[in-house]
This record gives C-alpha cells, structure tokens and sequence, in this order.
C-alpha cells in the first residue's frame, strides 16, 4: 500500500552528468558581461563535485565556490557514519553514543532526522534510515569484494534478519526543544547515505538563494541542483546517464530546466559480482538483499533532498507503486529504465525531454 499525501517540498533540505553551466547576482538580462567558469573537488561525499557559473570576474567565482566548498566538507563531516571526528557529535558519533543517553547534535543534523522521518512516512518505509545495522554489513561485504574480487561473496539471510531486527524507526527517538538524538534499541544504527548528498546540496543551494546568486549549478556525485537559468535566460541542460544500455550512448536523454533538482539512483555504479550476478548498494527494506527491477530510476522535482530519497526508494517499489507515489505528489517527475533498457515516464518527465 503506498502512503499518499500531497507535500510541499522540504527547504532542508542518484545517476546523472552535468553539461552545462550557471550566473551570480540574480539577474537575468538578455545582454551580461558574466562569464562561464568552474571548478572541480574530490574530497567530499566521496564523489566528484562539479560547480560552473556565469560571473563577472574570476574573484567573484572563486569567493563563492569557497563558501560552497567549505559548506561541502561541514556537510561532509557531519553526515558522516564511517568516521569520528574529535570535537564533532556526527552520524558516526550518534550511532556510538545515542543508545546510552541522548546526544545533542547540530541543528542541520536532526533536521536531517526529521526528514528521514518524513520520507519513510511518504515512501510506507521504502527509504528507512533506520536500517543502518543491515546497510553496513552489505558494506563490508562490497569493501572486501573490492579488496578481493576472487573470493567476493554475499552475506548470509540470517546474518542480515537478525540485523533487521534492530532497524525500527520508531526506536529513533527526536526531542526538538533540546535538539537531541536517542536510540531505544542499543542495537539500533543510523545511515542517511540515501538521502544526506541531497540534503546537503539543497541546503546549500537554498543559502546561495538567500545571498541573491542565481544561475549557479551544483553537481554533487550526479545528484543535481539548478539555481535559476543562465545570464540569457535560456535554461540549462542536464544529461541523464545511460546505466548499462548497449546503445552506444553516453546518455540517455538531455533534460533542460531552471530551479529543480535531477536526482538518480541505479544499479551500474557501486555494486559487485558473485558467480555472475550483480549486487548493487540499493537494499530492499523487505527482502534486505538488491533488487534488479530497473537499471535506474530519475526524480525531477524542485527539492534535491527529497528528490534523492524518493529515487531510492522508487527504485525498491514495482513501477506500478512507484508511478502511484510520484504522481500523488506536487512538482514531482520520474523516469524509470527497466532492466531490459525500455524506458517509462510520467507524463510531465516527457516535457522536460530536449529533442
């Protein structure tokens, strides 16, 4: 059963190309001195990052990529659920401590708790950041898969059911007046890996807004956010990767929008092979092991965020309950490529296709 509401997207705040870029100060006229610049980092969300927009000067990319990147590495730091970090009550630090007592944590942390909260509820449990405890064996056994391809191997059923008796988001529990995070269940672990990324850039992307830039785009990792169109007013073009078609294609398709987000999730970046079947990292919450209904599947819709979530856990759903989740919600497109490369749309993913 599929959990329907109408939803305003988050101001909080899977795969994709960038190919195109972006302008500082907000204006859009017809004639601009602005030029096109970028840059690149590698540090952060272990992903390639790709910033390009249209400024007057090189001084004035440079000041705002920086406050990009440093909220890039702040972001970073704090949702991650590998590493402790001295000084820094992050995921990793939450997951250690917050069965013991309850721990007080950043703000833009348990905002991101709440989210997590909102999203299972909209995905009936599809995306549930609650099932850290299953994640991270399927982690480990991907690490040593890359470390030892010849004797990669899967783990076993019961190992992950009895993780998954620790993983009920209801053992999360929130106390908004002290900004504080407790586990019920000591068991319990965290990880918010399917939706932090896009948590993180629609943050930042909505404190360029308050700052008065526009046109720049963000490309985290593939997960993208436009902020408003070029100098010209002409919108950007966004290419949707090809996840394994033998059509000799790079792309998909070529998606043209401002002001959205284009969020993918699939089978065809992390994953490893046993005996010749593939295991990628999307877990179904009910048979805890991957499933191959699709290739991929993309999210178009106005918050990175939610749109990274919803590709996850689209990407679990039949395309049937899939396609009833996103058409029950606002400003909200998706794009599925089946496993054996046929492609499904609704309606209005159709008209943002560049012909």
């Amino acid at each position: 059963m599929i959990f329907r509401k109408k939803i305003v997207p988050l101001v909080l705040c899977a795969s994709v190309i960038f190919t195109t870029g972006c302008s500082f100060g907000g204006l859009m006229a017809q004639k601009s001195n602005k030029q096109k610049f970028n840059t690149v980092y590698f540090d952060y969300f272990d992903t390639v990052s790709t910033i390009i927009g249209y400024c007057e000067t090189q001084e004035a990319f440079d000041e705002t990529c920086a406050f990009i990147e440093s909220e890039l590495a702040r972001y970073d730091d704090l949702y991650d659920a590998y590493d402790s970090l001295t000084g820094l009550n992050n995921m990793n630090y939450v997951n250690q401590h917050a069965s013991e007592a309850p721990v007080k944590v950043d703000p833009d942390l348990f905002a991101l708790f709440e989210m997590g909260k909102e999203i299972y509820a909209m995905t009936d449990g599809m995306t549930n950041f609650a099932m850290g405890s299953v994640y991270s064996i399927w982690h480990d056994y991907r690490e040593a898969a890359g470390l030892d391809p010849d004797h990669a191997s899967v783990p076993e059923l019961s190992k992950l059911q009895e993780a998954a008796l620790h993983c009920n988001i209801d053992d999360v529990i929130l106390d908004s007046q002290n900004q504080t995070v407790y586990y019920a269940d000591s068991k319990l672990q965290c990880d918010v890996g399917a939706f932090a990324k896009g948590y993180a850039i629609e943050r930042i992307a909505q404190s360029l807004i308050e700052q008065g830039i526009s046109g720049f785009s963000l490309n985290i990792g593939g997960n993208i956010r436009a902020i408003g169109a070029k100098p010209d007013a002409s919108l950007w073009t966004f290419a949707i990767e090809n996840p394994g078609i033998d059509s000799g294609e790079s792309y998909v398709h070529l998606i043209e929008t401002k002001d959205s987000a284009l969020t993918t999730s699939g089978s065809y970046q992390r994953f490893y092979t046993v005996d010749g079947v593939k295991y990628h990292h999307i877990i179904h919450p009910d048979t805890l092991f991957p499933v191959n209904h699709f290739l991929s599947v993309s999210i178009l819709n106005e918050d990175t965020g939610i749109g990274d979530a919803l590709s996850t856990a689209v990407f679990n759903m039949t395309l049937e309950d899939g396609k009833a989740l996103i058409e029950s919600l606002d400003d909200t497109e998706a794009m599925w490529v089946l496993a054996d490369g046929s492609k499904v749309y609704t309606d209005g993913f159709t008209k943002s296709i560049k012909e």
